[in-house]
This record gives structure tokens, C-alpha cells and sequence, in this order.
């Protein structure tokens, strides 16, 4: 959160109490100022110096929207519906009856109607949120992202069909999008006679006639992604993706920035290039607003290299030699010199937006946000839609595990094909959330990031043993709701999540948070490059920490008597259908190791006798036994250990 008295000259942090590193929605309170974040609803009655948590009862913790009627608070959530608070905030009641989608991303009060923009289109209540009715009666755009109410009239702005207007209270709607060349409509402002879209991607448009045409106003507005708008008497501002704040103040004809006093630096891929300059190893970031970034010394300094690329926004990195492509608002672009020069190579391509990239073998292949997955096999040159059998055409995420190919989407999970994407099915059971982020193959499987949206469809990191057939929930040791990226060294996975980096060295069975130094809690992306691990943050820009300082390693002499008792992870883990577990005991003396279930029931007994000093091994065989996680303990003496271990038919 950042404070500016003085009109977006000059702004300063005020987050002391406010643990939402992601702040989504603003709303003036009778009790002050409340912010929703990611972590739920704080509130300050000193203009910010100091934030409370205020959200008792709170049933999402992402919020995304607030808003005041009368004397009732509302709160929009990604995956809790609506909340409604009638105490100033202290306590939350859920406020749902007859709203069927859970995730909210606007809400606005006409007259007496509430209207709450959700996943599933437009919802309205003239009961104060008791109950609720869908109104989409010509709305062909699902994903309602901003509502707007100007003299009785109330416009939608929706992900990829852009305005709609209602005159009778969200009964009807009529599309108003003449002159609109971007449909993908994040906010909306009125101001006086004008209403302004913010786009993804097409910066700002102005409608004077109750928006049945549009004119782009972007004249020094360098962020063409508006997420938010403010109007401040004659002063317009408009929240951008990476560029920060823009002001105007002649109805947006022109922009200024206004970001003097806090960095936004948001950097949503990292890739390491094939590239060697003298023996330096080229890394690339792609940011919001700002276009890719290469560096070839650790990432101590980095270069602007965007030369050709005419999106500032690259949302994917993938390639090396000879190619690098990066995925962006406006397609895909290639590289052929280490990022100096970029061409657009989109031609066939069914999605603008490119959200992943991946290369196997002469192929390349891209997910995008609307269309789907298309592949190359001329090195982008042309695209080819390859999309049958996948039931979802919102693509976040893309992995090659030898022949095979998965795509995590938004809504409908993971996806295989064996075909090269010539066609797909479904591969989902096990896997309880239905938004896949992000892959990692290993030696172990496949392993998936995905997003949490209702308590019933937790976020998380799931591996698959059998190529999607079934998959495992991998979730000791975090509870961060979504895991945006994956990526191995060795045996060690880490996990970039809105909760930090996390590290299992158990195959995913244990997590440990590994945040030492890193000052933003949220990271969406990782890339090992030499011996460094690299995050990628949205807002605190790109950390990097050696990975010797995060995985260590502890070996013993065959010949050297153990000097104290251990009880080692078993291997391999995950298994099927059995695994060896190691142990040691420094003394002569009675040892047992057993088996449990996750209801500590006994399953086996594996080793019951006397030991000598030394190292010893066992193997166990899970035949006959259900996919699941189990636990054995030693105890020898007064020793006692438990440990995890993850079966997977």
C-alpha cells in the first residue's frame, strides 16, 4: 500500500500491520479505510500508518472487490462469493443464497440493486446481498471484471467481449463496443459525461456518448494494461500493469507518469538463455509494462532488450538456441541474437494472449488466454490451433515430459496428449483443484502447481506417477493458495507460491519456506541458472540466492560407526510398490520399525530385534495397499522417530 497527499507526485509506504502483500480492492468505511488483499481485509483509521485485520468470518481470503451500501460493507472474494459486513467490518457473514459462482471480481450499487460481477456473469440483489439473481439477459461475456453506474445506466466491462450496457437495472444488456479495439475490459470510471475502459493490453478508451463508440486515449501512457481507475475532481488515475500510476488531467487526452517514491517492478517469466558471451551465461526476465530484460552477470545488472517486441507485457519466456520466444499481449515474438532484436511470429495464431511456452523437440507450442493451444513446427513461423478434445481454451501452463505433452488450464485442470497436441484428454482424478499454474517433470513424474478457489478446491502441489491417470495432493509443511512455479535441481523441487518459495527434498512429501532475503511475498517465477536459484516477483522485481545456502547435504563413511541414531527418508519417494528405508544405531539393542496409515492404523511391522551398531536397510512393499500417504517409525531405546512416505499405484 502506498499513500501520496499531493496528487501522485511523490507517494510512501503504509504497510506496517498489512500482511496482504497483494492489495486488490480499496473502500472508504464509516470505520476508516479498508483494503482487500490476498490474505483478507485489514483496516486503518490513520490514513494508512497503521492496519488491523478486520475480517471475522471472512469466507475467501482473496478480495478482490468492496463496496459500501448504506451502512453495510460488502467484500467480492475469488472463491467465497460475497461477504457482508453490518459492524464496521468486524465480523462476516457469507452473503450467497442464489449466487452460483464463487469467485467475485466487481461489485457496485445502483439505487437500491447491489450487482456483483463474477466468473459466471452478472448477479444482482434488491435485498442488501440476502439473496441474489443472475441477470445476463444478453450478456454474451461470462467474465464480468468491472461494473460502473452513471445517471441510472450500468455498464459491464468483461474479460473478452468487452462493454455491454443495461438502461433497466441489469435486466437486458446491449453490446457497446464501436471503436473499441480491445475487448478485454479490466476497469471502468465515469466522470462526469465520459466513461473510460481500461484494457488489457490496449491501454485506455473514452466513450462521451454512453459508450456507443469508443476513442483510444493513450498519448504518453507507456503501460497499456489498466487495471484500475480513480477520480479525483478534474484529476484522473489510471493503475497500471508495471508501469505504475498515470495521470491525467484533460479527460485522459494525455498521461503523465506518477511514480515518484515507490518501485513496481513485476516480473512474471524468467528464463535462462543458451547464449554463452565470453563465458557468461545470459538470463532473461519478462516483465509487466516494461518489456523483457536481459542480464549476463547474475542478474547484478540488467538491460532492456526490446527491440522489435511491441508488447510490454511477456508473460512467457521459453527457447534457447538458437531460438528464444517470448509470449506477450500481442502474440508471440522470436529472438534469433540473444533478445538484441525481436520479430513477431503470430501468424495463425487463435489467442493473443500467450501465457505459456514450451519447445520439444523442432516443435513449439503455446497456450494462450481465450484460444487454446496452437503449435509450430517452423519455429513460429506459422501456427496451428491443436485443440481437440481440450475442453477449456484458458491455458496457464505447458510441460514436456518425454513424449508427452499436459496443459494446466483455468477451470478445467490438466490435459494430455500423446500426439503432439493433435489431441487431448482429460487427466484429473486426484487432482482437486481445477486451475493448473504451473509443471515439473522429474525422475519421480509429473508434478503441478495449481490455484485454490473454494475451501472445497485448495490450491497446491499434486504429482502423477502414470502420466495423469491419477494424481497425488502434495501439501505438508504449506497452505499457500496458489503455486504459480515449479522447478528442480537434482532432487530438490521449489515451489514459487503467493506465499513465498518453498523446498521439499522428499520428492514434495515435506515443504519448508525458504524466504530468507526476500522481501515480497509473492513469487511467479523460478529459474536455476548456474548455482543460483532466481524468483521473480510481482512488485519487488528479481531476488536471487545461492542454492548452496538452501540445500545442503550430510554423507557417511560405510566404514565410520554412526554416532547417534537417524532414520533416513526412504527411497525412492513417492513409490510403487516398494521403497528401501535406511537407518543407524550408535548401540547393541532392541529395534523396531513399523508401518502406519494416515489413521494410525498398523500396517506392518518391519523389523522387531536386536541390531548391532551400524547402518541398516529394509525394504518395504506396498502391493496390495491403496494410494495414499503413510508413516513408519523407529524406536530404539529412547529413541523414536516418525517419518512420511507417499505409495502411488
Amino acid at each position: 500500500m502506498f499513500l501520496s497527499t499531493n496528487n501522485g507526485t511523490t507517494w510512501r509506504g503504509v504497510n506496517a500491520g498489512l500482511n496482504g502483500m497483494t492489495v486488490g480492492a480499496l473502500a472508504p468505511g464509516g470505520a476508516g479505510l479498508f483494503a482487500g488483499t490476498d490474505r483478507g481485509i485489514f483496516l486503518s483509521t490513520d490514513d494508512g500508518a497503521r492496519w488491523t485485520e478486520s475480517d471475522s468470518g471472512l469466507t475467501g481470503s482473496l478480495v478482490n472487490a468492496l463496496v459500501l451500501n448504506s451502512a453495510t460493507l460488502f467484500a467480492g472474494t475469488g472463491g467465497g462469493g460475497v461477504c457482508r459486513s453490518t459492524d464496521g467490518g468486524k465480523s462476516w457473514s457469507a452473503a450467497n443464497t442464489g449466487l452460483t459462482s464463487a469467485y467475485v471480481y466487481s461489485l457496485a450499487v445502483s439505487g437500491t440493486s447491489l450487482f456483483a460481477g463474477t466468473n459466471g456473469g452478472v448477479f444482482r440483489s434488491t435485498d442488501n446481498g440476502a439473496s441474489w439473481a443472475a441477470v445476463n439477459n444478453g450478456l454474451t461475456g461470462s467474465y464480468a471484471r468491472s461494473l460502473a453506474v452513471s445517471a441510472g445506466n450500468l455498464y459491464a466491462g468483461t474479460w473478452d467481449s468487452g462493454v455491454f450496457l443495461s438502461m433497466n437495472n441489469g435486466t437486458t444488456w446491449t453490446p457497446v463496443n464501436e471503436g473499441l479495439t480491445n475487448t478485454s475490459v479490466y476497469s471502468l470510471a465515469v466522470n462526469g459525461s465520459n466513461l473510460y475502459a481500461g484494457t488489457a493490453g490496449g491501454g485506455v478508451f473514452l466513450s462521451m456518448n454512453n459508450g456507443s463508440t469508443w476513442t483510444a486515449v493513450n498519448a504518453g501512457l507507456t503501460s497499456t494494461s489498466v487495471y484500475s481507475f480513480a477520480v479525483s475532481g478534474a484529476n484522473l488515475y489510471a493503475g497500471t500493469g508495471g508501469g505504475g500510476v498515470f495521470l491525467s488531467t484533460d479527460n485522459g487526452t494525455t498521461w503523465r507518469p506518477a511514480n515518484a517514491g515507490f518501485a513496481n517492478s513485476q516480473i512474471r517469466a524468467i528464463a535462462a538463455g543458451g547464449t554463452q558471451i565470453l563465458g557468461k551465461t545470459s538470463l532473461f526476465a519478462g516483465t509487466i509494462g516494461s518489456g523483457a530484460f536481459l542480464t549476463m552477470n547474475n542478474g547484478t545488472t540488467w538491460t532492456p532488450v526490446n527491440d522489435g517486441l511491441t508488447s510490454s507485457n511477456v508473460y512467457a519466456l521459453a527457447g534457447g538456441i538458437p531460438y528464444l520466444f517470448a509470449g506477450t499481449d500481442a502474440g508471440v515474438f522470436r529472438s534469433m541474437d540473444n533478445g538484441a532484436t525481436w520479430t513477431a511470429v503470430s501468424t495463425g495464431l487463435t489467442g493473443s494472449v500467450v501465457y505459456a511456452l514450451a519447445v520439444a523437440g523442432t516443435s513449439v507450442f503455446a497456450g494462450t488466454y481465450g484460444g487454446g493451444v496452437c503449435m509450430s513446427t517452423n519455429s513460429g513461423t506459422t501456427w496451428t490451433p491443436v485443440n481437440a478434445g481440450l475442453r477449456s481454451s484458458y491455458i496457464y501452463s505447458l510441460a514436456v515430459s518425454g513424449t508427452r505433452l499436459f496443459a494446466g488450464t483455468e477451470g478445467s485442470g490438466a490435459f494430455l496428449s500423446t500426439n503432439s497436441g493433435m489431441s487431448w484428454k482429460s487427466v484429473n482424478t486426484g487432482l482437486t483443484s481445477s486451475t493448473v499454474l504451473s509443471f515439473a517433470a522429474s525422475g519421480a513424474g509429473l508434478f503441478a502447481g495449481t490455484e485454490g478457489t473454494t475451501p472445497s478446491e485448495p490450491g497446491g502441489v499434486y504429482l502423477t506417477t502414470d502420466d495423469g491417470a491419477t494424481w497425488v495432493a502434495l501439501d505438508s509443511g504449506h497452505t499457500a493458495p496458489a503455486v504459480r512455479s515449479l522447478v528442480l535441481s537434482g532432487s530438490s523441487l521449489f515451489a514459487g507460491t503467493s506465499g513465498g518459495v518453498l523446498l521439499s527434498t522428499d520428492n514434495g512429501i515435506t515443504w519448508a519456506a525458504v524466504n530468507v532475503g526476500l522481501t515480497s511475498a509473492s513469487v511467479y517465477s523460478l529459474v536455476i541458472s548456474g548455482t543460483n536459484l532466481f524468483a521473480g516477483t510481482p512488485g519487488g522485481g528479481v531476488f536471487r540466492r545461492p542454492l548452496s545456502e538452501m540445500i545442503t547435504g550430510v554423507s557417511l563413511s560405510s566404514t565410520d560407526p554412526p554416532h547417534r541414531f537417524t532414520l533416513e527418508q526412504n527411497y525412492p519417494n513417492p513409490f510403487n510398490p516398494s521403497t528401501t528405508i535406511r537407518y543407524a544405531v550408535p548401540v547393541r539393542g532392541h529395534a523396531t520399525l513399523t508401518v502406519f496409515n494416515a489413521l494410525g492404523q498398523h500396517i506392518a511391522t518391519l523389523v522387531d530385534a536386536v541390531e548391532e551398531p551400524g547402518q541398516h536397510s529394509v525394504r518395504f512393499d506396498g502391493s496390495g495397499l491403496a494410494s495414499g500417504v503413510y508413516f513408519y517409525r523407529l524406536r530404539a531405546g529412547e529413541y523414536l522417530e516418525t517419518r512420511r512416505l507417499l505409495l502411488v499405484h
